[in-house]
């Protein structure tokens, strides 16, 4: 297949660009500008701003299979009101580029999504989207996704919750979590728990939907783990191993009303908004991973490793 990739020298989309070239694919990788991550001597390299619909048609015509890797995360705190930036980053181009596969027959497509659109549909009383801007444009995202590609081009959505693993030539955005992996400082963690992927599982699921011409939401992931868990994981491979202390929910809570008058204070607003946080992150966020096995045809890969190798990318660990 000929497989475009917007935003392929990401974290994520590099490791995509990786699994379409070791399968046999031909890639082009769209960038707004150019970057120090590159797969493959052989991948074709186009600098486009997706946000403009014009030049989408020509961008994504002779291409079998298109993967958005591309957006804004929820480490975002934009201005008020922040959905509208996460919109124009998240919706908007996932759309227009949906529209245009339709148009020029495209036939298959991935979108990398958050696993936070399958915690919506398992607790719609939660009412996630209404309390949390990013949410919001994840459900949009998906929900534009389908509506643009119409019955011409299969969608898949990859549901991703957090991910380990390293990207070469980037800075990790797992950078804060491994500083106070190799501090001195105490580790602290609430009840509750997440999913949790690698990047090896997310190419290759992507890679594998595209393949296999698969549509819908498809939740990926490794393991279940607590909180605790995961934070007494991370420590071990740091080389700083040391107990985990139960962070009560109603600590985690009473540091959310500082953090908010702090943002309304610089007129910005995050994209996970702190006040509905600790309602969320004392649950188990957890995924089933059924259906991330059959995109990718084999058991999951090491997390521990991948665990390791952020580590490594932070410069933390051996």
């Amino acid at each position: 297949m000929r497989v475009l990739v917007v935003g392929g020298t990401g974290f994520l989309g590099y490791h995509v660009v990786r699994e379409l070239v070791a399968r046999g694919h031909e890639v082009t990788v769209a960038v707004r500008r150019p970057g120090t991550t590159v797969a493959a001597p052989d991948v074709t390299l186009r600098m486009i701003d997706v946000t403009d619909p014009g030049r989408l048609p020509d961008l994504v015509e002779h291409h079998d299979g298109l993967v958005f890797a591309a957006g804004a995360d929820d480490r975002a705190v934009p201005p008020a009101p922040a959905y509208y930036y996460f919109e124009a980053r998240n919706v908007e181009p996932v759309r227009r580029l949906m529209a245009a596969a339709a148009r020029t027959g495209c036939a298959r497509a991935v979108v990398l999504g958050s696993y936070f659109t399958t915690l919506h549909r398992q607790w719609p009383q939660l009412g996630l989207p209404v309390s949390h801007p990013y949410i919001r444009s994840r459900v949009e995202q998906a929900r534009a996704a389908e509506e643009a590609a119409g019955d011409r081009t299969a969608v898949t959505v990859l549901e991703i919750p957090f991910t380990f693993g390293a990207t070469p030539g980037r800075p990790s955005l797992w950078a804060p979590l491994a500083r106070w992996m190799r501090s001195p400082l105490p580790l602290m963690a609430p009840p509750g728990g997440t999913a949790v992927v690698t990047t090896r599982t997310v190419a290759r699921a992507a890679v594998g939907a595209l393949e296999q011409r698969a549509s819908g939401p498809y939740p990926v992931v490794d393991e279940n783990v607590s909180w605790e868990r995961l934070l007494a994981r991370l420590a071990q491979a740091a080389g700083r191993p040391r107990p985990v202390h139960r962070l009560p929910p109603a600590l985690l809570r009473s540091a959310a009303a500082p953090a908010a008058f702090l943002h309304a204070a610089r007129g910005r607003e995050p994209g996970l908004r702190p006040a509905a946080l600790p309602a969320l992150l004392t649950r188990e966020l957890f995924l089933d991973p059924t259906a991330c096995r059959t995109l990718t045809g084999e058991p999951p890969p090491s997390v521990d490793e991948a665990l390791a190798a952020t580590l490594r990318g932070c410069a933390v660990g051996s």
